[in-house]
């Protein structure tokens, strides 16, 4: 059943992105995005070339590069061997299967890095911008900053379908093997089988995090963020999160910033810092006694009751979103 399941994502994996770069730049508010899948380049390839062209780096296209024609094939081999693997339940079988598909990741990646380095390093002396001993080779994984832009390389969907088959084969390891030959091991695996499916939920959407008092600027006034009370946060739909010292930073924000306009917008719990609200559920009270870092004097509470409350107590008045808005 495993194996099934492994053979399934992989078959799917050959059909969504396996990979993808973010990059992030003051005037690419939403940012860039480059998708591989295992047999094409998506995203934002036209914008990205022209970038590139500007620094010297070859534009990229897909008949450039063979692996774009065999890893469909390959992938599809994987998971037609996993099939048959489940339905032989030969345990050679299936060790051969492990080894091949631990080998085949590596190799992969090598090669991916291989790519990178190769884009990366060879460029063009002619080109417009020449920064002397600049590589422009986006990381492995991880962020890596590249100039003005800041690089971000991670596993798409395909990619943690590969990262999930992998770890369900390697249950299926554990399992034909002395490890779990006991019936004290037995009983403990079931919480082992639920591994893969907990990856894949922590893969969810981005959601708010704490600022960093004194440290984290704000993505409008650019001032530290010093309050903890009043920071309020814009997570755009590609995920990108941007902190903000005031509710009034983050309306001037959306209004210059047309592409932010369908992002996920979160307000501080005044009664529980550091905790998060959407601004749609939360109910506001504004007034000068509040003093906000930029005069916004907007605060964000869970309900209306506990609003009303502080309004009563404080002098302020409570507000609408729609009129903040």
């Amino acid at each position: 059943m495993l194996l099934i399941l492994a053979a399934i994502l992989l078959g799917i994996s050959i059909f969504v992105p396996i990979w993808r770069i973010d990059l992030d730049a003051p005037q690419y508010p939403e940012g860039l995005r480059l998708f591989i899948y295992s047999d094409k380049l998506g995203g934002n390839v036209d914008i990205i070339n022209g970038l590139n062209h500007y620094i010297g780096m070859k534009t990229l296209h897909a008949e450039d590069f063979i692996e774009f024609t065999i890893l469909p094939y390959l992938i599809g081999f994987f998971s037609l061997f996993t099939f048959i693997t489940a339905f032989v339940g030969r345990k050679r079988l299936f060790y051969v299967l492990f080894a091949s598909f631990v080998l085949f990741g590596i190799v992969a990646m090598v090669d991916f890095w291989r790519w990178e380095y190769d884009y990366g390093h060879n460029l063009d002396p002619t080109a417009a911008i020449i920064v002397p001993g600049m590589a422009y080779q986006p990381p492995l994984i991880g962020f890596k900053q590249l100039l003005n832009f800041g690089a971000y390389s991670v596993p798409s969907y395909g990619g943690w379908f590969f990262v999930v088959s992998g770890l369900l084969m390697l249950i299926v390891l554990l399992i034909e093997t002395k490890i779990f030959k006991s019936k004290k091991m037995k009983t403990n695996l079931a919480p082992l089988l639920f591994l893969p499916l907990f990856f894949l939920l922590s893969c969810s959407e981005a959601k708010p995090e704490k600022a960093k008092l004194n440290v984290d600027n704000c993505d409008y006034c650019k001032m530290t963020i010093a309050d903890e009370k009043f920071v309020a946060e814009l997570i755009t739909s590609k995920g990108r999160l941007y902190k903000f010292d005031d509710v009034a930073c983050m309306q001037n924000y959306v209004k210059d910033n047309t592409s932010a306009a369908n992002s996920n917008l979160f307000v501080t719990n005044f009664e529980q810092p550091g905790t998060f609200l959407k601004v749609e559920n939360a109910a506001f009270v504004t007034g000068e006694v509040l003093s906000s870092p930029m005069g916004g004097n907007f605060a964000a509470f869970a309900d209306t009751k506990a609003a009303e409350a502080f309004a009563q107590n404080n002098s302020v008045q409570t507000v609408l979103w729609k009129d903040i808005k």
